[in-house]
């Protein structure tokens, strides 16, 4: 992440990482056709994306419309600006999808205090003092540390967002409800890879796959009652999810933010 100010420029690597979606085991994850037209749209957060319309003078762009002026001639006119993007010959992808996150502990409630590539503006750092932020110190050296009430605080809202995130639109034709089949937890990223995984199968004469879920990778597993529907004899719990935002919140709550070292 990086923010300019002025001639202050500031970086912070995030603290979590996020894969690329990608299918379980390339013969578990197709490319349907054939193509479709999508639109990308930006309609959700008007702010973020401003439109912006011109005078045009002799053929050539002149003064920007400011904003009480394009109110003006939309409503005089009759007239909309829907903030879309129109995308042509565009694939959907359909199968069983797997995707990993990283959290580094070591740095989500603490930011650096390092002059020599600061991930903070002076003035930001005065305030997040008077906030109850004290000074610590990680692995990467000295930062300042979030206070206890305020990881309290955002712990949870974390976790919802991990385990409930999803590609959301609101297209009608592209809505999917992204059901999830099972989740792994642990700090060895072998034993999440054993936990979920695709095995090629031995007695087909064309190569086929079958997703498998490993209850005894040394992870924790949570898994969904969707999952009969994919892996015969699988049995999953209603609450699973829950479950697993609930270790989530114990894991990260457990780290000891204040000596690291």
């Amino acid at each position: 992440m990086k923010a300019e100010s002025g001639s202050m420029i500031v970086k912070r690597r995030s603290p979590l990482s996020v894969s690329a979606m990608r299918p379980l085991h390339p013969l578990l994850g197709s490319i349907e056709s054939p193509t479709e037209n999508i639109t990308f749209d930006r309609t959700s957060h008007p702010e973020h994306h401003t439109v912006k319309v011109y005078w045009m003078e002799s053929k050539k762009r002149g003064s920007e419309l400011s904003k009480e002026e394009l109110d003006e001639w939309l409503t005089t006119n009759r007239r909309s600006l829907p903030n879309r993007a129109f995308i042509q010959d565009q694939t959907r992808a359909s199968g069983l999808f797997v995707y990993d996150i990283a959290i580094d502990l070591r740095t989500l409630f603490c930011v650096s205090t390092n002059k020599l590539e600061p991930e903070l503006f002076p003035e930001i750092e005065t305030k997040l003092r008077e906030q109850g932020w004290t000074d610590g110190k990680n692995i990467f050296g000295n930062c300042l540390v979030c206070p206890k009430e305020k990881r309290d605080e955002i712990i949870p809202a974390l976790a919802k967002a991990i385990i409930n995130w999803r590609i959301t639109s609101n297209q009608a034709r592209t809505f999917s409800l992204m059901e999830t089949v099972a989740i792994a937890i642990n700090n060895d990223a072998n034993q999440i890879a054993y936990a979920i995984r695709g095995e090629l199968k031995d007695n087909t004469e064309r190569p086929d796959a079958k997703p498998v879920i490993d209850e005894t990778a040394h992870a924790d597993i949570f898994v969904t009652p969707i999952a009969n529907s994919y892996i015969a004899g699988s049995i999953g719990s209603v609450d699973a999810l829950k479950k697993a935002e609930e270790r989530l919140i114990k894991l990260i709550s457990s780290f000891d933010y204040e000596n690291q070292l």
